[in-house]
């Protein structure tokens, strides 16, 4: 992402606040600042509500909501702006009424009802929406339940998804996007544009979904803040929403938020992860006589970002680290995406607990898997003669295969992992944790 600092794109959101921090102008402002947009708010209602309910609702009177909107417009700008919660048909006429006077580009998230199932839009205000707002609309993004309502058919599926789409596209906004969330199987949107554009995403299973909608339909304003195509704004929302819920916030005992700052803060950590990998570089190189732990292969330290999807946001040594008389020798600096194999024990046993993201191989010996039980760690091991033919068939299957029967070995994601070799494979070592460092400075202690 790279931004002009000389004109930042701005988006205004005009919503409803979320007194919990998940959904409402919370939301959009933390999916405007992940999108590299300045956000600006009109707030429209104030909620009292947290991961189960909304316990309270007092709306702003008009005037404020449209002095809101005009202070922003009179000297800050809108490159483009959403709606989130308009609760009464006053609300609405006075924002529809705001949009026509200054044109921006408008998304319209037609929220009707909470996570939490209140109704945030009330029953004789969805003829106003219908009637005063959509026709403003560049883009309006209902979900399936809201859609049934806009178009008045049941959608239960992909195909009435698209009738759906069709249909209110015929009340006046240039582009819908039926959202797939609440249908069966893998997560499917579907743009109508005039044509038809679908984008699949699998289904995570999580609870923190609150702000979901809220999210997606302000990274389509930030897209279209910055002069993007309606087509563009809905990949790059699409994208950002299914990384915010595979990495939301397990916060209270309802619905948790999603996470729309995850891809910012998974960037962010790409150098201070390649700078504990040098560090336990130092470490490792700094070990007087090496010999002991060092396997023919070589050793190879890996770190994963926080929010690691696969190989590539796994960083090591290429070509890993070699003996030089006694001592370990890098034989390049840390990249991402250079260590498959380090790459897939870190990933297998984040599946099993988060917060594991680092590995480190060595040479295995009995003497070492002792000293490593000495100094308290939890050592698990898999058979490499034992496993399945179908795994042996399937390139990589091994690892994740092995680190399962040494998961459930112990009950949990081990400190240290081995297995004694097969033919063709030497036999090693895997340290697992939370830090290079801390990997490298055990390998240290053992030597010792």
């Amino acid at each position: 992402m790279w931004i002009d600092l000389r004109r930042v794109p701005v988006a205004l959101t005009i919503a409803g606040s979320d007194s919990g921090g998940g959904a409402g102008i919370q939301a959009d402002l933390k999916t405007f600042a992940a999108l590299g947009v300045h956000g600006t708010v009109a707030i429209t209602s104030i909620t009292a509500q947290n991961t189960r309910e909304v316990t309270a609702v007092q709306d702003v009177s008009v005037e404020v909501i449209r002095a809101q909107i005009e202070a922003v417009v009179s000297d800050i700008g809108v490159d483009a702006a959403k709606t989130g919660m308009l609760h009464t048909s006053e609300i609405i006429g006075a924002v529809a009424e705001e949009v026509r006077k200054h044109r921006f580009p408008l998304v319209v998230d037609p929220v009707m009802i909470a996570k939490s199932g209140a109704p945030l839009l009330k029953e004789e205000a969805v003829k106003s929406l219908v009637e005063e707002l959509l026709p403003l609309a560049d883009v309006v993004t209902p979900n399936a339940r809201e859609a049934e309502v806009l178009s008045g058919i049941r959608v239960r599926g992909l195909e009435e998804a698209r009738k759906a789409a069709k249909l209110i596209a015929e009340l006046g906004p240039r582009a819908v996007i039926v959202k797939g969330g609440h249908l069966e199987g893998d997560s499917v949107d579907v743009l109508y544009d005039g044509d038809f554009t679908e984008l699949r995403a699998p289904r995570i299973e999580s609870r923190n979904t609150h702000g979901t909608g809220c999210s997606f339909s302000a990274a389509i304003a930030a897209e279209l803040a910055k002069g993007r195509s309606v087509r563009d704004a809905f990949a790059t929302a699409k994208l950002l929403v299914t990384e915010a819920i595979r990495y939301g916030i397990p916060l209270g005992r309802g619905h948790g938020p999603l996470n729309p700052m995850a891809h910012l803060y998974k960037e962010s950590e790409r150098y201070s992860t390649l700078l504990r990998i040098a560090e336990a570089i130092r470490i490792l190189e700094g070990i007087e006589d090496a010999r002991k732990i060092a396997p023919e292969v070589g050793v190879n330290v890996a770190m994963s970002l926080p929010y690691a999807e696969g190989p590539e946001d796994v960083a090591a040594v290429p070509g890993r680290l070699h003996l030089v008389g006694r001592r370990l020798k890098a034989l390049a600096h840390p990249e991402f995406g250079t260590s498959r194999h380090l790459a897939k024990y870190v990933l297998t046993a984040r599946s099993y607990d988060m917060s594991v993201r680092a590995a480190l191989n060595i040479a295995h010996s009995d003497e070492t898997l002792a000293r490593l039980k000495e100094l308290g760690l939890r050592v698990s091991w898999y058979d490499r003669r034992e496993e399945p033919p179908e795994v042996k068939a399937e390139e990589g299957a091994t690892v994740p295969w092995g680190m399962r029967i040494a998961v459930e070995r112990i009950g949990g994601v081990p400190d240290a992992v081995f297995h004694t070799g097969d033919w063709g494979k030497e036999p090693m070592i895997v340290l697992l944790g939370r830090d290079a460092v801390q990997l490298a400075e055990i390998v240290r202690e053992v030597v010792k």
